[in-house]
């Protein structure tokens, strides 16, 4: 049962990360701060049993010296059932609240509420953000950024919090005994704080150093695993482990740089620490002797000041802790929170089921590059019209299609769909009405069924199996089995489908576009990796579907689109012909060159004049 306010753990925010510290950490705990709250309250609450604690003990103390065995009992009973009460029932309980509130309010709640805040985030950022950084270093770092601000927050609550309850209240009860004393105390945890604020400056740059190179090792690590099977194909074992090295040694000189500083940090505090028990319990016993204090004043003062003085060992290590991930949080805010480079209009609404005009007026992109993508291109393609689209490799097929789908935005002209322009609409809403099929195909490491239903969650089974069908793909999914004994559509498909060939990965995503049933439909050379046969079946299955679809196709295999309403042909970013097969036959030109050169059905070298 939890006591106090809770955390939701996966409370949105439609704020974007800031970029400073302090902001970022206000981001990541929105509606946190109850809870927060009550953990820092009883942090405090057992950080001030430290005081309450000497001062009992001096009382108990002062008490045995005013009565004699016979009576000591009779004549302060009271103290002693309150001394029996504070251990017995009110300290255990304060401790008790303490943990419980940092151990089932903060610790398991914070962690899920920084991560899910983060991972939304980045999931949110244009394909350029991920095509210029590792997979594995991006993930790396939202788990490391999540982790390390869940342990500044919950070291602060029981360190800070717990640290200067434990200090006002030795302050206090010093002041009961002598003011001088109390300063003394006071002076010691000034020149304690500044201490610790010079040496925690340079922890917190070691660990961000420290975060960045552990990162950039989980990266290539994880880019050397993903790409395994070229590594084996090429013998670069030997290469990838030298890379890895590398980038390993460049951690371990960081690692050894933070330990220094960390050493030295620690060596240094003890020292400081060590002070404390000789002025509290030098000046009180000074006291004493002018009989200014009595013997439970020495003893409280000793206890006070040899907890602290073991604290400070804690509070430094917790400190370094806090700085630490500190570093690391900052590494993580430089990685994660850059704003989005492409974003939907404040004002912009959800795209409505369409029938598919596309018209591209004058659009030119080039990546922000002098040449290359597509020089004011102009194309207007009418409902359920099917356009096949040839040219040489980068003569920017890909980069039509991907500004179709708006994973840029146009450098100058715009594109409509429907007559509405798609920088209007949200992109989500926008891409719902595109299917795709590529011939890099995409394959979760899930069950089949979770692959296929992809293309719309909430399809029935039959709908599901009908697509699997209708792509050819259900005769083999049924004889799938992974290596934890799942058979047919409950078998997964491992890390991007390496555990299915080209072919049936080609038909399982064909199987997810055929269930999301777009009204436009991109084919990137959705047949390549299929043997004849089984491509001619899966042919007369698209020819199905792209009814009353508009269509653009991507192909080399030509054949793949000879009967298509009407073919464009790319060259250097601009359309240089358009026309159906027959047409483009009499031209004589460019595609007429690519249909004569074909061997096996696919476009070949093209010379000088073709390719760009």
């Amino acid at each position: 049962m939890m006591l106090g306010p809770s955390i939701k753990p996966f409370r949105p925010t439609d704020i974007a990360p800031p970029q400073k510290s302090a902001a970022f950490f206000r981001w990541a705990l929105e509606g946190a701060w109850p809870g927060l709250i009550w953990a820092t309250f009883w942090s405090a609450a057992a950080g001030s049993l430290e005081a309450v604690s000497a001062t009992l003990l001096g009382r108990v103390i002062d008490a045995v010296n005013s009565a004699t065995p016979a009576t000591v009992f009779t004549v302060h009973w009271q103290l002693f059932a309150v001394f029996v009460a504070f251990y017995i029932v009110v300290r255990p309980l304060i401790f008790g609240l303490n943990t419980s509130a940092l151990s089932l309010t903060i610790e398991p709640n914070l962690f899920p509420l920084i991560l899910s805040r983060l991972h939304r985030w980045t999931i949110g950022q244009a394909v350029t953000f991920f095509d210029n950084d590792f997979a594995g270093r991006i993930a790396q770092k939202q788990m490391q950024t999540a982790r390390a601000a869940t342990d500044v927050v919950s070291g602060s609550i029981e360190t800070i919090a717990f640290g200067l309850a434990s200090i006002v209240g030795s302050v206090v009860l010093m002041l009961a005994i002598n003011g001088s004393v109390s300063l003394l105390l006071i002076l010691w945890v000034i020149g304690y704080m500044l201490f610790i604020r010079s040496f925690l400056r340079r922890i917190r740059g070691a660990s961000a150093a420290r975060a960045s190179a552990r990162a950039m090792v989980t990266g290539n690590i994880v880019d050397t695993v993903t790409n395994m099977k070229t590594v084996k194909l090429f013998a670069h074992s030997k290469y990838e482990d030298r890379v890895a090295l590398d980038s390993m040694e460049v951690f371990r000189d960081k690692a050894i740089e933070y330990g220094l500083i960390s050493s030295w940090f620690r060596f240094s505090l003890m020292g400081v620490a060590g002070i404390l028990p000789v002025m509290l319990v030098g000046g009180t016993v000074w006291l004493w002797s002018t009989g200014s204090a009595t013997p439970g004043d020495i003893a409280a003062a000793a206890a006070v000041s040899f907890r602290l003085a073991q604290m400070t060992g804690w509070i430094s290590f917790s400190l370094m802790s806090i700085f630490g991930n500190m570093g690391e949080v900052e590494d993580g805010i430089r990685t994660l929170t850059p704003p989005y480079t492409l974003t939907d209009a404040p004002d912009a609404m959800d795209l409505p089921r369409v029938k598919g005009e596309i018209r591209m007026e004058q659009v030119s992109f080039a990546y922000g590059r002098r040449k290359g993508g597509l020089q004011e291109v102009s194309l207007t393609v009418r409902p359920g019209e099917k356009i096949g689209v040839v040219g040489a490799s980068g003569a920017g097929k890909t980069t039509l299609v991907s500004l179709l789908l708006r994973l840029y935005d146009t450098e100058t002209g715009r594109i409509l769909i429907d007559g509405v322009d798609i920088r209007t609409v949200t992109q989500e809403s926008l891409r719902r009405q595109i299917g795709m099929v590529t011939q890099e195909t995409a394959m979760f490491n899930r069950t089949a069924r979770e692959n296929i239903l992809y293309g719309d969650p909430e399809a029935t089974e039959a709908a599901m199996i009908a697509a699997a069908k209708a792509a050819e793909a259900h005769d083999f999914i049924l004889g799938l089995k992974d290596f934890m004994g799942r058979t047919g559509y409950d078998a997964f498909l491992g890390e991007r489908g390496v555990k299915l060939s080209g072919g049936q990965r080609q038909r399982v995503a064909l199987a997810r576009a055929f269930l999301k049933d777009a009204p436009i439909l991109v084919l990137d050379e959705a047949t390549s990796a299929l043997d004849s046969e089984v491509e001619a079946s899966v042919q007369h299955a698209l020819s199905r579907v792209m009814q009353g679809k508009t269509v653009l196709a991507i192909a080399h295999r030509l054949s793949t689109i000879a009967e298509m309403d009407r073919i464009i042909v790319l060259d250097e970013g601009r359309i240089v012909e358009h026309g159906n097969h027959a047409e483009l036959l009499a031209l004589g030109g460019l595609y007429a060159r690519y249909w004569n050169r074909q061997s096996g059905g696919f476009i070949g070298i093209e010379d000088k004049e073709a390719a760009e």
